[in-house]
C-alpha cells in the first residue's frame, strides 16, 4: 500500500508514545525529546503543542494542493486526448487552454527579490554544488568537507590525464608529471605572471604585500596583484599562498620535504581548490527514508552536522578510519594581519515535498502525518543548534537555514511552503524570514508559472534551479494522453529543453537574483567521465548560472576550475543588460511537447533497445532501493558505464515506457520479456558484490522485481509520474522480510 494511502490507527501503532494529539514512534520521539531538544533548552510540551497545531493547520491544505494536482490533470488528460490526432499540438491553443483551467496564473508585474541575510556562498559565490544523501553519514561528512580540495589528487585520480598509471599500486611519477603540467597550465590561465610562466617558478614569497615569483633569469608579478589573498607561514618562505579568482580560492602549497614538494622546482606539494562551495543535505530523492527508523537516522546526521559533532568510522585499506567536520583555515593577510575561512561547505538541507506521508508520526485522526510538514519543523528545530551558535563550527554566518523544497507545482504550493515556514519561525522564535527557500524548478506547472513561484517566496527566496530529469518525467506523465514520447535520447533536443534551461536563468535574473541568490543547474550523472564533464560543464557557468550539480568531491574540484575561467556575475550582468527589463517569452517553446510525429514507423530495433535501456536502469537503481535501502548510487548501465542514480532517473524511465505501453508502441509481454532478460543483466553485475540479493530466477520472490514491474505498469495512475509511493510500499515489505 503506497505511503500516501490513509490508514486507519491499526494495533500495530499501539507502541507509538501520546504527545498530545499525536503518536509518535518510540525511536523518533526518544531521539528528539533527548537528543534534540535538551541542548536548545526547549521545553518538550509545548514543541510538541505546537508540533500539532501546526499540523491542524497546514495538513488539511496540504490535501487540498494534491486534489487539484488531481484535478488538474484529469483536465489536461481530457483535453490532450481529444487533441492527440492533431500532432504537433498547436502551442497557443494549448497556452490558452492552460489558462483557462487556471494551469496556468496570471502575470506577476516586474519586481526584485527582497531576500536578505544570505551567506555570501549562496549570494556571491560562483561555484559547484553538491548533492548528498543525509541518511549516509560518511557521505555527508565527505561532502561538507569538499569545500577544499586536491587539484593533483582529483587530476590524478580522475580520467583527465588520458595516460594509465604505469604503477597502479603505488606513485607513478609520470602520470605525476602531466598532473603537475596540467595544473600549472591552469595556475597560468587563473592567476596569470607579468611575465612567464608557473611552470618556470623556482621559488614564491612575499615582499611589501605583493607576490615575488622567481623564474630562471628574472623575477615576476602577478598581473593582478589583487590576487594575492593571504598566505601561512614567513612571507619570505611561506608554506603557502591564497589566491583568488572570481570569489574563488586558489592555495598553493608548499613542502620542500614532502613526497611531490621535494621534486619540484618551486617545493609545490599540492594545489588546493575552494570547491564545493555548497551542499544539499538531501532528505528527499537521494535518500531511501520510509518509516520512524529511517527518518531518525535521517535527521540524527543533520544534528550531528547542525552541532558540528557528527563523526564516522570505516575501514580503509585494512585500517579504522574516522572523519568528522574540517575546521577553519587560518591566514594572514598581505599586511599581515589574521583571518579565516571556513574549511567546510556550506550546507542547505532538502526536504521532502507535498506528495508523501510517513508513519512516524500518526495524526489526531490515525493518518500519517505530510513527510514535508515533518521535515520542515524538525530539521528546522535541529538548525537552531547553528542559528544559535549553540555549534563549535558554523554552518551559516548571517544565522539563516537553507531549505530546498523539491517536486512543488506552481505559485499556490510556493505560498503553502512559506506559510508553513512562516508558522515554524513563530513556533521557534526565529525572526522572520530566517528559513530561506530554495525552488526546485522541476515539475512543468512550475516552470510555466515560475516568475509567481518566485514572487510568492520573494522575501526568502535563495535558489532556483533546473533539473532534467525530473521536469522530464513531470513532462511525460503531464502529456501522458497526447501521444508517445519521442526516445528517451532524443528528448534531451526537444525544444521545451532549450525553452526551459533560458526561461529558468531570464526569470531568475529578471527577478534580481543576481548577488542575492542562486541561480542552478543540474547533475552531471557519470561520476567517472571527469574528462567529459571537463570539456562540456563550462556551458552551466557560461548561461549565467552560478551554481550546478556535481556527483562527487572529485567533480567538485574539477568543476571549480570552470568557474576560474568564467566570471559568472559579469555573464550575468551582460545578460541583464540584453534584456533590458524584459524577459524573452519562451512559454510557446515550453508547451512543445516532445512527441513523436511519425510513432509507428519506429523500427523494432530501436524499440527493444530504449526497453532494454529502460528496464536494466530502472531494476539496476530499484533492487538497491528495494532491498539494501539505498536510495542513490553509481549504477552500471546496459554498456556498464556508471551513472548517478536516484528516483529522478526512475521517474523519466518508468514513465517513458508507461507512456509507450499507453499508445502501443510496445506490447507487456516485450516489456516483460525485456524485465527478466535485463533482471539476469543486473545480477550478473552485481555478482561480486557478496551481499546483493539476486532477483533471479525466483523473480516472483523478488520484491525489487515486482516494484520495477508495479513502477512501469501502474506508472500512469501514479500521481505526478512520481515513484515514490510504490516504492515506500515495497521497501516496507522488505524490512518485514526474515
Amino acid at each position: 500500500m503506497p505511503s500516501n494511502t490513509k490508514t486507519p490507527l491499526a494495533a500495530d501503532h499501539s507502541n507509538y508514545i501520546s504527545r498530545n494529539a499525536l503518536k509518535v514512534a518510540p525511536q523518533l520521539c526518544e531521539f528528539i525529546e533527548t537528543e534534540v531538544l535538551p541542548g536548545l533548552s526547549l521545553n518538550t510540551t509545548q514543541f510538541w503543542q505546537n508540533f500539532s497545531d501546526v499540523l491542524s493547520e497546514f495538513s488539511p491544505k496540504n490535501r487540498q494542493l494534491l486534489a487539484k494536482r488531481e484535478s488538474l490533470q484529469t483536465k489536461l488528460d481530457q483535453w490532450y486526448s481529444n487533441h492527440s490526432d492533431s500532432q504537433p499540438i498547436d502551442s497557443d491553443t494549448q497556452l490558452a487552454f492552460l489558462k483557462d483551467i487556471g494551469y496556468i496564473t496570471r502575470e506577476v508585474e516586474h519586481f526584485a527579490i527582497s531576500t536578505d541575510n544570505a551567506d555570501d556562498a549562496i549570494a556571491r559565490i560562483a561555484g559547484p554544488q553538491l548533492v548528498v544523501p543525509v541518511k549516509n553519514a560518511r557521505y555527508a561528512l565527505n561532502a561538507t568537507n569538499a569545500r577544499w580540495g586536491s587539484l593533483y589528487d582529483a587530476l590524478y585520480g580522475s580520467n583527465v590525464i588520458a595516460s594509465p598509471a604505469s604503477e597502479p599500486s603505488g606513485y607513478d611519477p609520470v602520470r605525476g608529471a602531466e598532473v603537475i603540467r596540467f595544473a600549472r597550465a591552469h595556475l597560468d590561465v587563473a592567476a596569470p605572471l607579468v611575465n612567464g610562466s608557473h611552470a618556470d617558478a623556482n621559488s614564491y614569497a612575499i615582499h611589501d604585500g605583493q607576490l615575488r615569483v622567481t623564474l630562471d633569469e628574472t623575477t615576476t608579478l602577478l598581473k593582478d596583484p589583487e590576487q594575492l589573498v593571504g598566505y601561512t607561514g614567513a612571507p619570505s618562505a611561506p608554506t603557502s599562498l591564497l589566491l583568488k579568482k572570481n570569489q574563488l580560492h586558489i592555495e598553493l602549497m608548499f613542502d620542500s620535504h614532502g613526497a611531490i614538494g621535494r621534486d619540484d622546482r618551486a617545493s609545490i606539494q599540492d594545489i588546493i581548490l575552494e570547491s564545493a562551495v555548497t551542499t544539499i543535505q538531501d532528505c528527499e530523492d537521494s535518500v531511501a527514508a520510509v518509516d520512524a527508523e529511517d527518518k531518525t537516522e535521517v535527521y540524527r546526521n543533520w544534528l550531528g552536522l547542525m552541532r558540528s559533532d557528527l563523526t564516522t568510522s570505516f575501514h580503509k585499506a585494512g585500517k579504522v578510519m574516522q572523519r568528522g567536520l574540517n575546521g577553519d583555515r587560518h591566514y594572514f593577510s598581505p599586511n599581515g594581519k589574521t583571518f579565516s575561512l571556513s574549511g567546510r561547505s556550506l550546507l542547505l538541507v532538502r526536504n521532502v515535498g507535498h506528495l508523501m506521508t510517513n508513519n512516524a508520526i500518526i495524526d489526531a485522526e490515525g493518518q500519517p502525518i505530510p513527510e514535508g510538514i515533518m521535515d520542515g519543523i524538525i530539521t528546522a528545530t535541529i538548525a537552531l543548534y547553528d542559528m544559535q551558535q549553540r555549534n563549535t563550527l558554523a554552518n551559516s554566518s548571517t544565522g539563516s537555514m537553507y531549505i530546498v523544497k523539491p517536486k512543488m507545482h506552481g505559485p499556490e504550493e510556493v505560498t503553502f511552503t512559506c506559510d508553513l515556514f512562516s508558522r515554524i519561525e513563530q513556533q521557534l522564535s526565529l525572526p522572520a524570514n530566517s528559513l530561506k527557500l530554495g525552488i526546485m524548478d522541476e515539475e512543468r506547472r512550475t516552470s510555466l508559472n515560475l516568475k509567481a513561484c518566485i514572487h510568492a517566496a520573494r522575501e526568502r527566496v535563495i535558489f532556483i534551479n533546473t533539473g532534467f530529469l525530473d521536469r522530464t518525467g513531470d513532462e511525460i506523465h503531464t502529456a501522458m494522453q497526447a501521444g508517445p514520447i519521442l526516445p528517451k535520447d532524443t528528448i534531451k533536443d526537444a525544444p521545451w529543453i532549450k525553452a526551459y534551461e533560458l526561461s529558468n536563468v531570464a526569470i531568475g535574473l529578471a527577478c534580481g537574483f543576481s548577488g542575492k541568490a542562486q541561480i542552478g543547474k543540474g547533475m552531471w550523472a557519470m561520476p567517472d567521465e571527469m574528462k567529459a564533464m571537463l570539456e562540456t560543464k563550462d556551458n552551466h557557468p557560461k548561461s549565467g548560472a552560478n551554481c550546478a550539480w556535481v556527483p562527487s568531491p572529485t567533480a567538485a574540484t574539477l568543476h571549480a576550475m570552470h568557474y576560474h575561467v568564467t566570471d559568472v556575475m559579469a555573464v550575468q550582468q551582460n545578460l541583464i543588460d540584453q534584456q533590458a527589463n524584459s524577459v524573452s517569452n519562451h512559454q510557446l517553446d515550453l508547451v512543445k511537447l516532445p512527441l513523436m510525429l511519425m510513432p509507428h514507423s519506429l523500427d523494432d530495433e530501436i524499440i527493444q533497445q530504449q526497453l532494454d535501456n529502460n528496464n536494466q536502469g530502472i531494476l539496476g537503481y530499484v533492487v538497491r532501493w528495494i532491498n539494501d535501502g539505498v536510495g542513490c548510487s553509481k549504477v552500471p548501465n546496459i554498456h556498464n558505464v556508471g551513472l548517478m542514480e536516484d528516483r529522478a532517473t526512475l521517474r523519466i524511465s518508468s514513465q517513458h515506457i508507461a507512456n509507450w505501453l499507453h499508445h502501443k508502441i510496445c506490447t507487456e509481454q516485450q516489456v516483460v520479456d525485456s524485465l527478466q532478460r535485463m533482471a539476469v543483466v543486473v545480477d550478473q553485475q552485481n555478482a561480486n558484490d557478496p551481499d546483493y540479493q539476486m532477483m533471479t530466477p525466483a523473480l516472483d520472490n523478488s520484491l525489487a522485481f515486482q516494484a520495477a514491474k508495479a513502477l512501469i505498469f501502474e506508472g500512469k495512475e501514479q500521481p505526478s509520474g512520481y515513484t515514490e509511493p510504490l516504492l515506500h510500499a515495497m521497501r516496507q515489505q522488505q524490512k518485514k522480510r526474515p
